[in-house]
């Protein structure tokens, strides 16, 4: 990546912590650590990472965006 305390290289991750924060962390209290941890495992491996919305995909899941690439690569 770019340099030492670049803004840039921050980007990607503060976006990231900004829609956890706004979409997990902020809906309840959470009574223990382990619960936590487990919610935030099951939001990044159930919803952010598989069906979510990607604006790099052209607003495609990243399931959708790989159906998309399978297809044109077997049709070819």
């Amino acid at each position: 990546m770019g340099r030492v305390a670049s803004s840039v290289d921050n980007t990607m991750i503060e976006s990231f912590w900004s829609t956890m924060q706004r979409e997990l962390l902020d809906t309840q209290r959470w009574s223990n650590q382990e619960q936590l941890a487990s919610a935030i495992f099951e939001w990044i491996e159930a919803w952010y990472n598989p069906r979510r919305w990607h604006t790099n995909l052209g607003m495609l899941t990243p399931h959708e965006f790989e159906s998309l690439h399978t297809v044109t690569v077997t049709a070819a």
